[in-house]
């Protein structure tokens, strides 16, 4: 039977529907991508109303409070002098299912950051997990309707799941902390939060320096077993906070940050870019930077929470995107999501609105003038001859980021990367009954999956770690007991 040629939407064959075009293999996105951007375009608007991912979430308003000046790092006017304080929103939010599902269910969990600085909102829209299941977001739509009801049955499809991940070997590592003992969070107090991407850094010199960021939670982590989890109200982690926050007893993270140098970077032992690693603490020491803290709860729901936007492209000056990527189709998509879901003036909610002056020529759509009255009769557009208008600012301006020497414009695979070292590792820092435990949840959804499938996912836990794979497939061959 002849295999039919993928095509995009206007018929044109697909040579490739993995690897986004990049200059180079560790280099940026190029604007070429129109097969990715058409892919995503979809995609963000496969759902109405509700977001296609993270639909179901809770906010709550804030202050972080910076601890040590990064101004060696960085010119980002609200990371320069210790004590400094900058105002903030947090949503929280599960990933995979709809308004309709529960603050319980086993998936990662969203942590979007909105600072309100005083030269422009800076978005760190991140997950309470280090790594991602994709470091190429040619992938993401693929793997987000694999994660999905079944769309004959609208069921969870646990098959399904397996399936995808068993085709996608950098999904290991992301996956082994989601089956682990951490994938349902007691409440949105008791998780971390990762900025998960890396992200640059330029300080006044011009100079870029790379960047993780890492929030803990000063509640502790805390999670649930499946059985405690079945048992709790589909709103218990909402309920947990707005109560702690109304009753005073504010939830808090310890933030701190990873930096390497632009140097370090090139040879650094991984790709300092791949979504679905860490970087390792002893190369890139963890620095406590400051504390973030909730102590506002919204007063309407849909007009703060479900209406907050936050969008990966919301940076400032001083704060830069990497050649990661995720980052930079996310750059596009999440704005793009928002323009479609809420409107393409959302900036102007006041959620989203930023804290200081804003001055641009963009006008009309709808709802425009929520805020500023469509900002009236004056000249809309750039250049023009008023002194007094808004104008860019050469100061601005981020440095030049140099390519990889000979770096050829293609799609470039990534087949070659090591995903399974990393996953072995976290493995091997279990305890023998969590070990147990992870391999019974695996074991939980693989059994549903094809022979094929199990047999390339416990391929992929060999390569991990031989001891992963064996309790996994005992497991799936229906043994009660796993021996330590």
């Amino acid at each position: 039977m002849t295999k039919s040629v993928l095509t995009t939407s206007a018929g044109a064959p697909v040579a490739d529907d993995n690897n986004s075009i990049s200059a180079g293999a560790r280099g940026p996105l190029t604007f070429d991508n129109f097969q990715l951007f058409e892919k995503l375009a979809h995609f963000s608007r496969e759902r109405i109303p509700e977001r296609v991912v993270h639909a179901r979430g809770a906010g709550a308003y804030g202050t972080f409070t910076l601890s040590k000046s990064l101004s060696p790092y960085t010119r980002a006017s609200f990371l320069q002098s210790a004590g400094q304080k900058t105002d903030i929103f947090l949503r929280f939010s599960t990933v995979g299912g709809g308004q309709d599902s529960s603050d319980f269910a086993r998936d990662p969990r969203g942590f979007a950051v909105k600072f309100y600085t005083d030269e422009g909102n800076f978005d760190l829209v991140g997950n309470n997990t280090p790594v991602f299941f994709l470091n190429d977001p040619m992938k993401f739509p693929d793997f987000v309707h694999s994660q999905k009801k079944n769309p004959k049955t609208n069921l969870p499809d646990p098959a399904r799941i397996f399936e995808y991940w068993a085709n996608h070997p950098q999904s290991l590592h992301q996956m082994t902390i989601l089956m682990s003992d951490r994938g349902i969070p007691r409440s949105w107090r008791h998780i971390n939060g990762y900025g998960s991407h890396t992200f640059g850094l330029w300080n006044a010199e011009g100079e870029r320096y790379w960047v993780k960021w890492h929030f803990k939670t000063d509640q502790g982590i805390q999670c649930l077993s499946n059985e405690e989890a079945a048992s709790m109200p589909p709103q218990g982690a909402q309920q947990d906070l707005v109560d702690a926050i109304d009753r005073g007893d504010f939830p808090s993270w310890t933030v701190k940050v990873q930096i390497l140098t632009e140097k370090a970077a090139r040879t650094f032992p991984i790709n300092p870019f791949d979504l679905t690693k860490v970087w390792p603490h002893e190369l890139a020491p963890l620095q406590e930077i400051g504390r973030l803290e909730l102590n506002r709860n919204v007063e309407n729901y849909f007009a703060e929470t479900e209406q907050a936007s936050f969008a990966p492209s919301n940076l400032v000056p001083g704060i830069s995107a990497s050649p990661d990527k995720m980052l930079q189709a996310r750059l596009i998509a999440y704005q793009d999501a928002q323009r479609y879901r809420v409107g393409v003036n959302h900036n102007q909610i006041p959620v989203n609105a930023p804290r200081c002056p804003v001055n641009h020529y963009q006008r009309d759509g709808a709802m425009a003038g929520t805020t500023a009255e469509n900002q009236g009769s004056g000249i809309n557009f750039y250049p023009n001859d008023a002194s007094d208008l808004p104008a860019p600012s050469a100061e601005f301006a981020a440095p030049p980021l140099p390519l990889l020497e000979e770096a050829w414009v293609k799609p470039h695979s990534q087949d070659d990367e090591d995903y399974f070292e990393q996953a072995g590792n976290l493995y091997r820092i279990f305890a023998a009954k969590e070990k147990d435990r992870l391999a019974k949840t695996i074991a939980g959804g693989l059994c549903h999956a094809e022979a094929s499938v199990q047999e390339r996912m416990l391929i992929y836990l060999e390569k991990a770690d031989p001891d992963y794979a064996d309790r996994v497939r005992r497991a799936v061959n229906g043994l009660t007991t796993l021996s330590g």
